[in-house]
């Protein structure tokens, strides 16, 4: 991308603003047609539906800085895009939680947005034993079709992107900082390595350091983000127990690792557990908890013809796709199926050499169809 749209500008220029949230973006939509006409609207329009002192911030913030140097993070590699909340490649999943970010840094893969979605989160003090059990099912997951989200923080979260990247579905890190910094210093390697095969993603402006108050806001992303959260060892106080609670208060499934009663680490997911989080011992009690079948198990296209559509015979997907290739909401929509349906089954299609991601989420059918 060489250059900003308008709305960028307007977007880049409105995160600027003291005060200027969700709330205030949902009212200012009663009265303009998109963010470009509140960013080019005289004050005293904006001041009759925002009030005169936000309608003042907006006029006098200057986003001029921010908007050169995102401008030219943009030109810096390939990957990097802004996802603002009115496009429509803006992760459907956070329109769903009370606040969700205005603007999205990102930079990787963005069709990973379009597959299941699994948190893994955990005690940056983790165990050698909770480290290698967050590692573990962070891969295996990854391998049933899962991509895992995390946070990059040291123990279980860096354990859990380092199992997914070996995995078939890779890892999201959605971290506390401008895209540009990696915290902690440490995960530069790993911060690229997602760079490279996952996706980073970032409220934050370019150059925000990482502050306290910035990770209870990346939890919610990540809470907001995912179809489950799983939680590998945690203490009572753990920012991951947030990321649980939010969650579950969006609708999210929540899971914990049990562990020993002697692990101070353990404590907070034994509470999870007896406010009802699902036990989990294997990554089957996840996938049974989020109503999930291997890929693996899908049967191959020689079996028995009681089978139907696993047995050779097009499916619906396929026979969508003879038009040519297209995005998530565009099957969704044409075949009446469920987002989670039609998941699963893109999924097992690329996994048989049916179908096969192209750049921007969509899917394409392969000619040996």
């Amino acid at each position: 991308m060489s250059e900003l749209s308008l709305q960028h500008h307007a977007w880049l220029h409105l995160i600027q603003v003291p005060n200027f949230g969700y709330g205030a973006w949902s009212k200012a939509c009663t009265a303009f047609s998109d963010v470009v006409a509140l960013y080019q609207a005289e004050s005293a329009r904006v001041s009759a539906c925002l009030g005169a002192k936000l309608a003042q911030a907006i006029t006098e913030t200057d986003s001029s800085d921010l908007r050169q140097r995102s401008a030219a993070w943009l030109q810096q590699g390939q990957g990097r895009q802004l996802l603002c909340c009115d496009e429509e490649n803006y992760p459907a999943l956070l329109h769903e939680i009370p606040s969700p970010p205005l603007l999205l840094y990102a930079q990787g893969r963005l069709e990973l947005l379009q597959r299941p979605l699994c948190a893994v989160v955990g005690s940056r003090q983790a165990t050698s034993q909770g480290r290698r059990d967050a590692e573990q099912l962070a891969y295996e997951l990854g391998q049933a079709g899962f991509t895992i989200i995390s946070g990059l923080a040291a123990g279980v979260d860096a354990s859990a992107h380092r199992g997914a990247l070996r995995s078939k579905g890779s890892t999201i890190a959605v971290i506390g900082t401008g895209i540009d910094r990696v915290y902690p210093a440490q995960h530069r390697a790993l911060a690229h390595q997602i760079a490279e095969q996952g996706l980073l993603l970032s409220e934050f402006s370019l150059g925000t350091p990482p502050l306290p108050a910035h990770f209870p806001r990346r939890n919610r992303i990540i809470a907001g983000l995912c179809h489950g959260c799983m939680v590998v060892e945690a203490n009572v106080e753990s920012g991951s127990l947030i990321t649980a609670r939010l969650a579950a208060e969006y609708g999210r499934e929540v899971m914990a690792v049990p562990g020993s009663i002697h692990n101070p680490q353990a404590k907070g997911c034994h509470q999870l557990l007896r406010e009802g989080a699902a036990l989990v011992e294997s990554v089957e009690d996840i996938l049974t908890t989020l109503g999930w079948a291997r890929p693996s198990v899908v049967l191959p296209r020689h079996a028995d013809a009681t089978q139907g559509e696993h047995a050779g015979a097009s499916h619906p997907l396929l026979d969508l796709l003879v038009a040519g290739p297209m995005d998530l909401d565009q099957l969704i929509e044409l075949s009446g199926l469920t987002p989670d349906e039609v998941c699963a089954t893109l999924l097992s299609l690329e996994l048989e050499g049916r179908v096969a991601t192209l750049p921007g989420g969509r899917y394409q059918r392969l000619s040996e169809c």
